[in-house]
This record gives structure tokens, C-alpha cells and sequence, in this order.
């Protein structure tokens, strides 16, 4: 077999491959004549959005904020706000048996720490009588 007769025969064998991949292709797109009919198509599932506004019980003894529908605490640590699942240098039974107050805000306590702080100085201590701060540290401790 000569050059021409290899060469024809190649291109006639790349030419019906050719054909047979265009009749695949075009074959996989359908037409379809007749009557016209509505498809209902179901509208996605949306779950209701659940948005628990955060709770904070302040520390003054230790600068540390708890949030009890995040399960995390709040503090600086090096100048940053941070969270999370454990006070640093203090354990959490140590920090539930000093003073504390809940507090009025729902939002990140940065926003607040410098009034907080004002107002609940490290050595603050509840009134003489005040049954409140024991309540609160005992629903603190349930919710563990």
C-alpha cells in the first residue's frame, strides 16, 4: 500500500467517525411535537430561620463575659475579643462561684466592656442580701 492509498483510507476512516460522533450527538437532542402541557414543579423546602439572641453573664473579677445560648465565653485576649468554650487561667467553677451580673445587651460585649467595666470594677461585689447573683449561678451550672 502506497502513501495515497494509506492516506485516502485514513481520512475516510476519520470522516465516518467523524459522522458517527455528530449522528451521537445530534441524537441526544430530542424534539418532541404535541401538546403543550404545564410541569408543576414543587418549591423548595425553606426551614424557618431560628435566631437566639446571645445572653451574657460578666465576670469583673476576671474581665470574662458567658453566653449561655452560645456556650462560650467571651474576653480579651492580647488586645483581641475573643470566644470560646473555656475561660483562659481560670476554671469555669472558679468563675461560677465569684460575683457576677447579668447583663442587658445582645450583642458582642466590645461594644459595651468599656462602660461594663466602668460600672463593675474587678473588686465588685453584689449588695449584702442580693439572692439574684446565687440564682443566676446556679441556672449557669445546670445548663452545663
Amino acid at each position: 500500500m502506497n502513501n495515497t492509498e494509506h492516506f485516502f483510507k485514513v481520512k475516510r476512516i476519520q470522516m465516518v467517525l467523524g459522522a458517527a460522533l455528530l449522528a451521537a450527538l445530534t441524537g441526544c437532542v430530542g424534539y418532541v411535537d404535541g401538546p403543550h402541557e404545564r410541569v408543576y414543579a414543587p418549591s423548595p423546602i425553606v426551614e424557618p430561620i431560628v435566631v437566639v439572641q446571645d445572653d451574657y453573664v460578666y465576670y469583673p473579677s476576671y474581665g470574662v463575659y458567658y453566653s449561655s445560648s452560645r456556650r462560650q465565653y467571651a474576653y480579651q485576649d492580647r488586645g483581641a475579643w475573643v470566644s470560646r468554650p473555656s475561660p483562659r487561667g481560670v476554671s469555669a467553677d472558679v468563675l461560677l462561684a465569684s460575683p457576677s451580673v447579668r447583663m442587658n445587651f445582645h450583642d458582642s460585649p466590645a461594644n459595651h466592656h468599656t462602660e461594663i467595666a466602668r460600672q463593675y470594677p474587678k473588686n465588685w461585689a453584689p449588695a449584702r442580701g442580693n439572692e439574684n447573683r446565687k440564682e443566676e449561678n446556679h441556672d449557669e451550672r445546670r445548663e452545663k
